[in-house]
């Protein structure tokens, strides 16, 4: 795993290279007294030709600088957390998976390990990426999803988080997650804090409805991240000629969908199956032929060398 730290000033000294294994925190550092930490989910592809690949990870870098200043911290460069990236992949080379077969998930980790007991920011940060190899992040494989709307507890707050890759997205869902998936459903859709009438997001998932030619899902406005497969699906899909709406999504809308999927690093672009709203299920289509099938196919056609990338999306790295 790779792993450098902050100086006072903000800048961050030369990273190294060392075993995966545990780490060593001072009681009073903000990430565990105050929150202070942000994640990011990426994933090293490895292409028919042996290639090793990364998809638009400078997109990932900046998020990161994003999530950072919301979160009163420092943050590494483009180009560092880009480089810190790379040397962890070429120090796991060989756990890329073979095309077909998974990936190499990637795990970028900012967190405040400057002590702090009163109420402030870290005067230090820790930078940190480790990786594993992945298959499907859902249990059902490449099986479509069955949603449950859950409608007491949101996701996120207008003016809060949600909208940044904080640590602190998680924690609140994990008990909604493990009821939702003890009845027999694969995740949970939120609705807004607000109204409760707009769907947002899934867990860890953005979502996308199809409607025949138009494809709709709902805006960034602070509660929901900005995920980056939901951009180049947003990109393609217009590339494809379909309209893109992006807006308010009222829950009763789910009735009029065809289609409905996630999309997420870690989820790649799933099909969803069911989603339960009030004790009616309301079903879409899923298999070959569909809409989502075709974006999928294009986005890891990219993602894998076999599609040429007209974007400059992908970065070899080996």
């Amino acid at each position: 795993m790779f792993a450098t730290k902050s100086c006072r000033d903000g800048n961050f000294e030369q990273g190294y290279l060392s075993r995966y294994g545990n780490i060593e925190l001072n009681p009073a550092a903000g990430i565990l007294n105050y929150g202070q930490g942000l994640i990011e989910g990426m994933k090293a592809y490895r292409g028919e030709d042996g290639r090793v690949l990364l998809f638009r990870p400078e997109l990932n870098a900046m998020r990161m600088k994003i999530g950072a200043e919301r979160m009163c911290m420092h943050s590494p460069s483009v180009h560092q957390f880009i480089e810190g990236v790379k040397q962890t992949v070429l120090a796991n080379r060989r756990w890329v998976p073979p095309p077909g077969k998974g990936s190499l998930y990637l795990r970028p980790l900012l967190f405040g390990s400057g002590a702090s007991l009163g109420v402030a920011a870290a005067s230090e940060y820790t930078f940190l990426v480790f990786g594993s190899p992945v298959q499907n992040y859902f249990k059902e494989g490449t099986a479509a999803l069955n949603l449950y709307v859950e409608e007491v507890i949101p996701r996120a707050y207008l003016g809060g988080t949600g909208g940044v890759k904080a640590i602190s997205n998680y924690g609140p869902v994990l008990e909604v997650m493990r009821r939702a998936k003890s009845r027999g459903f694969s995740d949970v859709l939120y609705l807004d804090a607000d109204t409760g009438k707009n769907i947002e997001e899934v867990s860890a998932a953005n979502i996308f409805l199809v409607k025949g030619n138009t494809i709709v899902t709902p805006a960034t406005s602070g509660t929901i991240l900005g995920g980056i497969t939901r951009k180049s699906i947003i990109e393609i899909a217009l590339d494809l000629g379909y309209k893109v709406e992006e807006r308010s999504v009222p829950v009763e809308e789910l009735k009029e969908a065809e289609e409905v999927f996630c999309t997420g690093t870690a989820a790649g672009v799933a099909s969803v199956g069911s989603i339960t709203f009030k004790n009616t299920r309301t079903e879409y289509k899923v298999g070959d032929g569909i809409v989502t099938q075709q974006l999928r196919s294009i986005l890891v056609g990219i993602q894998t060398g076999s599609i040429q990338d007209t974007k400059d999306w992908v970065l070899q790295i080996a």
